[in-house]
């Protein structure tokens, strides 16, 4: 399925941080109202098309910080062999590396470290992720930031107004193909804005609470989990009004497409 336009029109909404007066959140709601959901191993074809088994992991990921080393150094140590492949390779602290001077997970074999390949015991994937689900855990309390994070973006911007004051702008969006850098638009296939990615039984911000409540804070979450049923009882009474198509402000242009492609009324 060919992937929609990357400057499609969006619905934001802005409000203020709950928990810190001198912080707003300004809000996609085109995106985190959408059908995404991750489908690795159920239809990815993974971002560089020689390596469709490996998703987004191919490159490895860059930490963030020293507390998110920190974390996944703690993971590590509670790693098996029978669930980490590269169990061995990683020993000793091995499991990480500098490129261009900043900290990263080690590439082995083509891809991250911690990514399992099809055939071994415990299953393809990450095996920080498959940790985390084996012992009823949230994923994002032992992965990498920006493997967590993905493909949901966060972002910051001091605004000023005209009476001199400011505040810290805190941006919720779609990591799309940009997020990456130039070499985003080289990438091979890429889900966020693919119809065949939009299949998710929930939107946005209900399969991915505890990753935005993380980035949002608790507080924050609940005013956005307000503001985005708010918007998809907009949307349904657009659709009831008898109108032939939405705008793709209202509906990620690839949940439309993807329920297009099924079949379903837009």
């Amino acid at each position: 399925m060919p992937e929609t336009a990357l400057d499609t029109p969006r619905m934001w909404v802005e409000f203020a941080d709950p928990a810190d007066t001198n912080q707003r959140f300004r809000c996609d709601l085109t995106w985190l109202t959408s059908s995404w959901s991750c489908i690795f191993g159920s239809g990815c074809a993974g971002i560089y098309q020689d390596r469709p088994d490996d998703g987004c992991c191919t490159l490895g990921a860059h930490f963030t910080d020293k507390d998110d080393v920190s974390r996944v150094k703690a993971a590590v140590a509670e790693l098996g062999q029978d669930e980490w492949q590269y169990h061995e390779a990683g020993q000793g602290g091995r499991w990480k590396t500098k490129e261009d001077k900043q900290l990263k997970t080690r590439v082995v074999d083509g891809a991250c470290i911690f990514q399992n390949r099809p055939g071994f015991p415990a299953g393809a994937g990450c095996a920080l992720h498959q940790h985390a689900r084996m012992r009823g855990i949230e994923p994002h309390t032992v992965k990498p930031d920006v493997c967590w994070q993905l493909p949901i973006r966060r972002t910051y911007r001091n605004v000023k107004l005209p009476d001199e004051s400011s505040y810290l702008e805190v941006t919720i969006t779609e990591y799309d193909r940009r997020g990456w850098g130039p070499g985003g638009h080289d990438l091979d296939w890429y889900c966020s804005g693919n119809p065949a990615a939009h299949i998710g039984k929930e939107p946005v911000y209900l399969g991915n609470s505890a990753e935005l409540g993380e980035l949002m804070g608790s507080a924050a979450y609940d005013e956005l989990v307000v503001r985005c049923d708010a918007h998809l009882v907009a949307v349904q009474a657009a659709r009831s009004s008898g109108a032939r198509s939405l705008l793709p402000l209202l509906v990620h242009p690839a949940t439309l497409a993807a329920r297009t492609d099924a079949g379903g009324a837009q």
